[in-house]
């Protein structure tokens, strides 16, 4: 499996990543091709893709908070045909690498949806066991009738905790700034 990393908006990668994207999320619980390319064009995202040949087989959108060096992931999916094989544990960990060594991130960021329903439970039990850990906080969105909650994984070498590590309200302010970027417009560099 071949890992590559751009910031550069490319038609031909976004296609190819973008079967993986529409497989995993239902069309109101992504964003448009549209937004998205206008991530790219402001400098607000990285896309990670991870290939067999020529095939895309798992995607990973994400964004860089720097007043915070956190990492927030938007995005991870494995293609459906290629889920239960310890891929996606495989792009997190080529992930948190590009984190640390790229990025300079002290930690990541997912949101999960709150609701108690088994699809969200398996999703929280995934990334339980790739070491993230789940805040209290429930983060009610203006925009979208679901609620989330943050997780959080430390990247630091130090058992201390790092940035907002167990406040979900605070994580939440990293992940609001880059929905807010990306879908409303602001400094890319803020």
């Amino acid at each position: 499996m071949d890992y590559h990393t751009t910031n550069q908006w490319d038609e031909n990668i976004w296609r190819e990543a973008e079967r993986v994207y529409i497989e995993a999320f239902p069309e109101h619980g992504r964003k448009s091709r549209a937004v998205v390319r206008r991530m790219f064009e402001r400098k607000l995202c990285t896309l990670h893709t991870w290939t067999e040949g020529m095939t895309t087989i798992a995607m990973a959108l994400t964004a860089i908070d720097s007043s915070t060096r956190l990492l927030v992931i938007d995005y991870l999916a494995v293609r459906e045909d290629k889920r239960g094989k310890g891929l996606g544990r495989a792009c997190l960990a080529d992930i948190s690498v590009w984190a640390v060594t790229k990025a300079h991130c002290q930690g990541i960021v997912i949101e999960v949806e709150a609701e108690d329903t088994i699809e969200n439970a398996e999703r929280i039990k995934f990334w339980e066991k790739v070491g993230f850990r789940l805040t209290d906080y429930v983060h009610p969105y203006i925009w979208v009738p679901e609620t989330y909650r943050a997780m959080y994984l430390n990247l630091e070498d130090s058992q201390a905790e790092t940035y907002g590590a167990n406040d979900g309200k605070l994580l939440f302010r990293a992940i609001t700034r880059f929905h807010e970027k990306a879908y409303r417009g602001g400094d890319p560099e803020s």
